[in-house]
């Protein structure tokens, strides 16, 4: 498997998997989730800007999985948001979610980002216990304006852009 940046033509795939890893996988209502997001059926275009990137898991030609960042959308701050991680049930238990957390965090850094915001639902628990082990706290509000009112738990992390040498 590899990760690599989206391209126009995984478009299709990935809005496919988006929508059918939310609903079909996890339950998550089409209501106040990325499911109903626009950008959803044009990812390469929404990730194709300043500060933000987007990362596909590519087994063969077919994509089974992806995630990115991009400025947290409603916020003054200098935040960026881990969005729209979702991989197929044969992309999942292999590591691939930390392999793709890493990167995006890495891209995170090199953008200049202060801290990294992501939304979930209560009972994806493997997801929270990843992000947690990536050093992601809780927090007891929402950050920024990003829509997905049906997404009550939030969490951050501070990004150490420029760490000290001992």
């Amino acid at each position: 498997m590899t990760i690599r940046e989206i391209q126009p033509e995984d478009n299709p795939q990935i809005a496919r998997i988006i929508r059918q890893v939310l609903v079909d996988d996890m339950g998550a209502p089409k209501k106040g989730t990325a499911y109903e997001d626009r950008a959803v059926d044009r990812m390469f275009e929404t990730y194709n800007t300043e500060r933000s990137v987007y990362f596909v898991i590519e087994q063969g030609s077919t994509i089974t999985g992806g995630g990115g960042i991009a400025p947290l959308a409603g916020h003054d701050g200098n935040v960026c948001e881990l969005q729209k991680m979702y991989f197929l049930r044969e992309a999942r238990g292999m590591g691939l979610g930390e392999k793709m957390i890493d990167l995006c965090l890495q891209k995170a850094k090199e953008y200049g980002y202060d801290q990294c915001y992501l939304e979930t639902m209560p009972y994806m628990e493997a997801a929270q216990k990843l992000y947690r082990k990536k050093g992601f706290r809780y927090i007891d509000a929402p950050m920024g304006n990003t829509g997905h009112c049906s997404c009550p738990v939030w969490m951050l992390k501070d990004l150490d852009v420029n760490p000290q040498v001992p």
